[in-house]
């Protein structure tokens, strides 16, 4: 049990640390993180990556909620965009449950691992003029947008921000207002979302303890305040660079990512 806090809480350290850097305060630091420091401490590799995923997923609830109240009040956020993603997104993120319940870790890792590469491959080549057109789609495509990302935010742990965010600009919406909004679509995400992840480990017996299905609530508890107490930090760290230097660190990042788990399927 210290062992396993105390790597924990070593994994609080990092994602916060990076999570401040890279503005990026989900999964895409958490869940790498966390996979690690599983695999360190012995848990069981069957249910590993599953258990990064829901952990992270738990952790956001409360960040996503903090932050979408903070950018509503402020009047960043897009309701009419959220209101159409109510049902859609909640819809993508049962059906990653679903998926959850019976894919294997290697297959989750896959997915996550091509998803990270692309983001990355996104970050390091992104041009500013990089645009589809200059109005949000309607539905039907708004709400498959929404299933998407609702779904595949759910299979990688993470709040959607990075997904929502490119939908946005690629759209032609200022970045400051897809960042507002994505704080909203991450609760649409994290609380189905978790919840859907113990539903899908209940019982298990591989599961290391303090879990409920696949969220280990030590993770949970300790993460919160450590990565609270040091973003601070990978933000002062984060001014002393240019947004451009940021996006290339967190692409080299995300590509060094996807490599770990490319690696660990072979």
């Amino acid at each position: 049990m210290i062992i396993f806090a105390a790597a924990i809480a070593g994994a609080g350290v990092v994602a916060g640390l990076l999570a401040g850097i890279f503005g990026i305060g989900g999964g895409a630091v958490l869940v790498p993180v966390f996979y690690q420091v599983f695999g360190l401490v012995g848990v069981d590799e069957a249910v590993r990556m599953h258990l990064a995923v829901g952990s992270s997923l738990a952790i956001i609830v409360p960040t996503s909620l903090r932050s979408c109240r903070a950018h509503f009040l402020r009047g960043a956020v897009d309701m009419d965009l959220l209101r159409s993603f109510v049902i859609a997104v909640p819809a993508g993120v049962v059906a990653a449950t679903l998926i959850t319940a019976s894919i294997s870790s290697a297959g989750l890792r896959a997915i996550f691992a091509v998803i990270v590469f692309l983001i990355g491959i996104k970050l390091i080549f992104n041009r500013r003029g990089w645009r589809i057109a200059d109005e949000l789609p309607q539905n039907p495509v708004r709400a498959l947008v929404g299933v998407v990302i609702g779904m595949l935010s759910t299979l990688m742990g993470i709040g959607g921000g990075v997904l929502n965010n490119t939908f946005m600009t690629l759209f032609g919406r200022p970045m400051h207002q897809a960042v507002a909004t994505s704080s909203g679509v991450g609760v649409l995400i994290s609380i189905p979302g978790f919840i859907g992840y113990i539903w899908a480990g209940w019982g298990l017996a591989a599961l290391p303890v303090g879990s409920t299905g696949f969220v280990n609530w030590i993770a949970v508890l300790l993460v919160i305040p450590i990565t609270l107490f040091v973003a601070p930090l990978g933000v002062r760290i984060a001014h002393a660079l240019d947004k451009r230097q940021l996006e290339i660190g967190f692409g080299i990042f995300s590509l060094l990512v996807a490599l770990r788990f490319f690696i660990s399927l072979i």
